[in-house]
């Protein structure tokens, strides 16, 4: 396998609006994490990841873009973005920018103008159809809100919008549109930037004719995935701008794509494909979510876990390459969803971290995951922010008066506010992120779980972070070898061997709060180990026959 320093790099999240206030308006901004930039590089990680900073409304955080060339004001200038990336480069870290090009907002100057005739020059630009039978041109389901079209009064026609009305999509069929965002993209990487991550990137082409959706319920609108996600010229367009733009640069990409399988995303990410270094898939995402969506929680089962982790580990193994995640800003806090986050938060942090980087592919660390931050359980619907919650409870309490209770608890577990609470600083007031009114409440759990206690306690979670990253740095076998997983059945043990030539590593981990029994399996031949990493103290004498784990124990080992 060909090295790159994508693959052996480590990446670290920020959402902007929650990291760090330096102006005390109660909103992070540029200068706040320039403050914090030590911080980030003494965690010994690679690659920023920074969520959208271009001027925007903010209908939906910044993902409404209404001008691609400047900074939000609230988060500072360009002035400021360029202190950043040179503070950064100083350090030896990289930065990727959000892309965001399914869609603009509605107060972009081409929408602004795409509206105004239907005989302008941008008319094309976005996706403009006449009603049918006077309703909306078809029965696509927005995600966000119920139809994915707006009608226009001013030209008489509707607008598609597969996210909030006012985040109208981009026509991608239009060469000038194209050519407009391939000219950005290398405005940005000019100004020296290392990469992109790609806003749902596999929703840019969508079928001709744009089709009604197949009635799966009563409901007037219905999903209509099938016609957009992975649609007819998506890879033609990727590698037209991997041939444009990303060939001339030695940089980082990584596609946000929904609903692909590992035999899509190859399509994407596939080493002969010319298109992308890498995809985030969210089949694990969807692990809890029940016939009904993302809002229909249901048990997720260890087995279940573990047949979607390894299906993307071999079926990418030496043909493309992983992103791992377990949680993002539009994701559920990972120790609230997959660990344990009251009694066993510590230990099932440093668990699911431990998975996270022993794995074939690159880490992604959301911001306040190293210091275990949790879920939130706001008391009010009003306390909330994000519009994709805020909608749901809109279609579900308000129009179909459901009860109030059942939806508020899918909230606790699904929304995306669990994310986007402010990064917890200290144990002073509004955790120390702001000495303003926070724009979204921190999370009332601050006074135990902050930076400050992390970094003086040398057991804490972010401390073993540090080594987890330093582990991954220094054993090329986690990066590149090969993956063999173990008890495949076992409903409680997560094992995996990870090997490069004579190089064999064992991670062992235990899921549950339970204390099942490990076996290393008599075919796997062990004369001797040596323990690399563990989230509890061990015994090094001990044998991997009869080992008995603790809840949420985490254990790698060389097998010699």
């Amino acid at each position: 396998m060909e090295r790159k320093w994508w693959k052996e790099a480590v990446v670290y999240q920020i959402y902007p609006r929650s990291f760090y206030d330096s102006n005390g308006d109660g909103i992070g901004d540029l200068r706040g994490i320039i403050s914090k930039l030590d911080y980030i590089k003494d965690l010994g990680v690679d690659v920023i990841w920074l969520n959208p900073v271009y001027k925007s409304p903010n209908d939906d955080n910044g993902y409404d873009i209404s001008d691609y060339y400047n900074i939000m004001d609230e988060f500072g200038t360009i002035a400021d973005w360029e202190e950043l990336l040179e503070e950064m480069h100083k350090r030896g870290l990289k930065l990727i920018m959000d892309l965001v090009v399914n869609h603009t907002s509605d107060e972009h100057s081409w929408f602004i103008e795409s509206r105004s005739s239907k005989d302008n020059e941008k008319r094309d630009y976005y996706i403009w159809r006449k009603g049918k039978d006077g309703k909306e041109p078809n029965n696509w389901r927005s995600c966000f809100s119920p139809s994915a079209w707006e009608y226009d009064e001013k030209t008489g026609e509707y607008y598609l919008h597969l996210f909030s009305k006012k985040q109208p999509d981009l026509n991608w069929e239009n060469p000038n549109v194209r050519k407009e965002v391939y000219d950005m993209m290398t405005w940005w990487l000019d100004k020296g930037i290392d990469g992109f991550r790609m806003d749902v990137i596999n929703m840019i082409s969508k079928v001709e004719g744009l089709p009604d959706a197949p009635r799966k319920n009563n409901d007037p609108y219905q999903d209509g995935g099938q016609y957009y996600l992975n649609g007819p010229r998506v890879h033609e367009f990727l590698q037209e701008m991997n041939k444009t733009v990303l060939s001339k640069y030695d940089i980082m990409t990584v596609g946000e794509t929904p609903g692909v399988t590992p035999e899509e995303a190859l399509l994407y990410v596939g080493d002969d494909r010319e298109e992308l270094n890498m995809v985030f898939q969210f089949e694990l995402m969807d692990i809890d979510a029940g016939v009904d969506g993302k809002w229909d929680v249901v048990p997720w089962k260890l087995t279940d876990f573990k047949r979607i982790m390894t299906k993307w580990q071999k079926e990418l193994h030496n043909k493309g390459w992983n992103s791992l995640y377990l949680n993002n800003h539009d994701q559920p806090r990972m120790v609230s969803r997959f660990g344990n986050d009251t009694v066993y938060r510590t230990e099932s942090a440093k668990m699911l971290a431990t998975m996270l980087h022993t794995l074939q592919g690159t880490p992604y660390i959301y911001q306040g995951e190293e210091i275990g931050m949790t879920n939130v359980k706001f008391d009010s619907i009003d306390e909330y922010k994000d519009i994709e919650t805020l909608n749901y409870y809109n279609e579900t309490v308000v129009k179909r008066n459901a009860d109030v209770q059942k939806i508020l608890n899918a909230i606790y577990i699904k929304g995306r506010d669990n994310a986007r609470t402010p990064m917890q600083w200290n144990n002073e007031k509004n955790a120390g992120f702001t000495t303003g009114t926070p724009w979204i409440k921190v999370n009332p759990n601050y006074k135990e779980i902050n930076v400050k206690q992390a970094q003086e306690d040398p057991n804490s979670i972010l401390h073993y972070y540090k080594k987890l990253i330093q582990l991954r740095k220094q054993n090329l076998t986690i990066v590149y070898g090969n993956y063999v997983q173990i008890l495949e059945e076992h409903p409680e043990i997560y094992s995996y061997l990870r090997c490069l030539d004579d190089d064999r590593l064992l991670v062992i981990l235990n899921f549950s709060g339970e204390m099942p029994v490990f076996n290393l399996p008599e075919e796997i031949i062990c004369k001797d180990k040596e323990l690399l990493i563990s989230n509890y103290d061990v015994d090094v004498k001990e044998e991997l026959k009869g080992l008995k784990l603790r809840p949420y124990e985490a254990r790698v080992y060389r097998l010699k």
